[in-house]
Parts: C-alpha cells; sequence; structure tokens
C-alpha cells in the first residue's frame, strides 16, 4: 500500500526507452505523489557487468518496490540480481511479447494506482540454482528465472548429453542441447524445443531436449525437489553452459552442471483478478498475429 510504498525504484532498459522519455515521465508523476525515486539503468555499455550489478544490489536495498521498464529480458536479468529480497517487481512492458510484466505500457499509470492503493498481490516464481562443478569443486553458481541451457556452439556437431535424476540415470540425448526450466520459463525456449507450457503454480521442473537426434525424445516434467546432473558426453568443442539466454559459459570436458530449485524466489507484483491463462491466450493470440514461432 502506498503507506507502506515510500521508495520505488526504476529500473530501465535504455534500447527499449530512447533518450528515457518514459522513465522521465514515470519519476515525476511518482514524485508527484510524494514518493522518493531511484533510477537504475540496465546497461552493460555504460559500464562493467559487475557495475551494473553493483548498481541493481544498491537499488533492491533501498526500496520498496522495483518498476522495470523493458521487456521480459529486462525483467529476467533484473530479477536475478535482486532475488532473496524484500523488494518485489512491476514490469512494464515496452518491448513486443511479454509474458513475465504486468502491464503494457499504455495501463501503466493505472496499473500502478492499484498497486500503491494496496489492490495487487506477490506471485512468487520458483528460480534454478545452476552449479558448474570442475574437477570435483563448484567453478561457478548462477540463479535462473527461466531456464539453463546446456547447447552446442555455432559450428560444433551434435552433443551427447547424460541426464542424471537424484542420482539416477534418467537418459542420453545425443542432440543439440538440453534445457531445463522452471513453469516460468516454460513459455520460453524450452516451449520452442517442443516443451509444454507449464501453469506458474506447479512444483516442477521440465528437461527438454534440444533437437535430439532419436524418435523418442521428448520432454519430462520433474519433480522442482529433484537435484538434477547434466554431464556432456566426449570432446566437444564450444559446448556452452547459460542461463536465461544471458549469462554463461563455455563448458570443458569433464565438467557437471547441477540444477536444483533455489533458495530464493522472483516477487512479481500482480494486480487483483490476474490470470495466467488470460495472459497465455492473449500473448500466443499477439504472436500468431505477428507470425512469430
Amino acid at each position: 500500500m502506498i503507506g507502506q510504498m515510500r521508495h520505488i525504484g526504476i529500473v530501465t532498459n535504455p534500447a527499449k526507452d530512447p533518450g528515457f522519455v518514459v522513465t522521465k515521465q514515470l519519476s515525476a508523476y511518482l514524485q508527484q505523489r510524494g514518493l522518493t525515486v531511484s533510477e537504475q539503468v540496465l546497461d552493460r555499455t555504460g559500464g562493467s557487468e559487475a557495475t551494473v550489478a553493483e548498481g541493481i544490489r544498491r537499488l533492491r536495498d533501498a526500496v520498496d518496490l522495483i518498476v522495470v521498464l523493458g521487456g521480459d529480458g529486462t525483467l529476467l536479468g533484473t530479477a536475478r540480481r535482486v532475488a532473496g529480497r524484500g523488494a518485489p517487481i512491476f514490469g512494464v512492458n515496452l518491448g513486443r511479447l511479454g509474458f513475465l510484466t504486468e502491464a503494457e505500457q499504455h495501463e501503466m499509470y493505472p496499473a500502478l494506482d492499484d498497486v500503491l492503493a494496496g489492490r495487487y498481490f506477490i506471485d512468487e516464481r520458483v528460480m534454478l540454482d545452476v552449479a558448474l562443478r570442475r574437477a570435483g569443486k563448484v567453478e561457478s553458481e548462477r540463479l535462473a528465472v527461466n531456464e539453463a541451457v546446456v547447447g552446442k556452439g555455432p559450428f560444433a556437431r551434435m552433443i551427447e548429453v547424460e541426464v542424471y535424476v537424484d542420482g539416477q540415470h534418467f537418459a542420453t540425448y545425443p542432440s543439440d542441447g538440453l534445457i531445463v526450466a522452471t513453469p516460468t520459463g516454460s513459455t520460453a525456449y524450452s516451449l520452442s524445443a517442443g516443451g509444454p507450457v507449464v501453469h506458474p503454480n506447479l512444483d516442477v521442473l521440465v528437461v527438454t531436449p534440444i533437437c535430439p537426434h532419436t524418435l523418442y525424445a521428448r520432454a519430462v516434467a520433474v519433480s522442482a525437489r529433484s537435484e538434477i546432473r547434466i554431464l556432456v558426453v566426449g570432446q566437444h568443442e564450444q559446448t556452452m553452459l547459460t542461463v536465461d539466454g544471458q549469462e554463461g559459459e563455455q563448458l570443458r570436458p569433464g565438467d557437471e552442471i547441477l540444477v536444483r530449485a533455489a533458495a530464493v524466489t522472483t516477487k512479481l507484483v500482480r494486480r487483483l483478478g490476474w490470470s495466467f491463462y488470460d495472459v497465455l491466450r492473449r500473448k500466443f493470440h499477439e504472436a500468431g498475429l505477428r507470425g512469430e514461432n
């Protein structure tokens, strides 16, 4: 409620808001309502990734609500950096196709009025903890909102991926790679690879092979309490681990990827009456009209 939300953070994707026109208008609007506003640009051109990440961390520790101006990609990048903190995210779609954002640009102000008046709820989404283990030690660890992907490089041949669930060998896929997606990520890369659409409230993770070279391979839903271990078999050049299509690193022979539900969640602000099925129907309809796939 407005009595509780006194300090608002704005995270902007400058590619979606040239000249920061929308950002400036929103900042003025909020300040006219007596709120304090802090702004952060989600952009690497003006500084290093470490600088951007530190700016987001400072913002998350100081505000009661974070308004993200951009699209799903901007929201994903912000969500990974603010996970585990109290400030929820209100996404405004300035892009083409947003499943995660709460409002389109034309409805931003009445939607924010609802939120500031207390007419909202928090939609908590499962995140992934993605650990890269090399030579028996954890080399790196990342959070993901949508998915973790092990994939071949642009000129590499098909790779072979072994998948273990809770220590039990599940399958070996000769393929272009493998996706482990959250329910939130089921409408992203996993869907394009033939995976199912999963309601965000379901307690599952989706394992989807990418272009598998076999007729029997299908996407499989496993318990979100399971640990998934991925091993690339053989010597493959340019094999990559990526999270949310935004962060990643090259894999080496013998590397293992461990994926499990994270201890933290992404907190999204939703107006009362929000429905996943309404969003799904609307976005699929829009994509069909544009000829997207």
